[in-house]
């Protein structure tokens, strides 16, 4: 039997297409029916659909090809596992764009690399996700809208702020107070209003 190309996709959510690293992966002579896509699928799940059924397909001396590092896996130990697994059953993984160019993990020189690029790329990560947080924290400490739900605000908040306003407060200050726009207000004042009358 004559050693296969089994080729692996995926994206993270469903409004992402696979269209370029498909066609990368046929050009790098994947056949058709050698193509695994999972849609909508975290690297980060132990459990891709798609990418188990291309690992039950490999055989010794097969090579999985991905266009990127992280359409495998996000943490550097799942990304090493994959590559020592893939040695002890004869499966060689090939990395179309690694580091600028193309990584084998059947050659020392592509294995040293795979293994360095797979720490870069959990720092990378890493680095991301901590931008992320930061810029949250920073956007919550100016008391900036971060989308969401929205807070519940309860019937004695808003009676608070009716009494606030009786009192001589601008309603768009006791709105504000409250974290609403001023329509909002009035609108949750009308519920009220309408709810003691019943």
């Amino acid at each position: 039997m004559t050693a296969k190309l089994i080729g692996y996709a995926r994206v993270s959510t469903g409004a992402q297409r696979t269209d370029r690293q498909e066609q990368d992966l046929l050009n790098a002579g994947v056949l058709p029916a050698d193509l695994y896509v999972d849609s909508g699928v975290s690297g980060g799940k132990a459990s891709r659909p798609a990418f188990d059924a291309a690992r039950r397909a490999l055989r010794d001396g097969d090579t999985l090809l991905v266009t990127t590092l992280d359409r495998l896996g996000r943490s550097t130990q799942n990304l090493l596992d994959l590559a020592a697994d893939f040695r002890g059953g004869g499966v060689g993984l090939r990395v179309l764009n690694l580091g600028g160019g193309e990584v084998d993990t059947a050659t020392p020189m592509g294995a040293m690399v795979f293994t360095v690029m797979s720490a870069l790329a959990t720092m990378e990560l890493e680095i991301k996700r901590e931008r992320i947080r930061n810029s949250v924290a920073k956007r919550r400490a100016a008391g900036d809208d971060l989308g969401g739900r929205r807070r519940a605000y309860s019937t004695s908040a808003i009676a608070s702020a009716v009494r606030l306003i009786e009192a001589g407060v601008p309603a768009a200050q006791a709105a504000r107070d409250l974290g609403m726009s001023r329509a909002t207000l009035y609108r949750r004042m009308a519920e009220l209003a309408a709810a003691d009358a019943v």
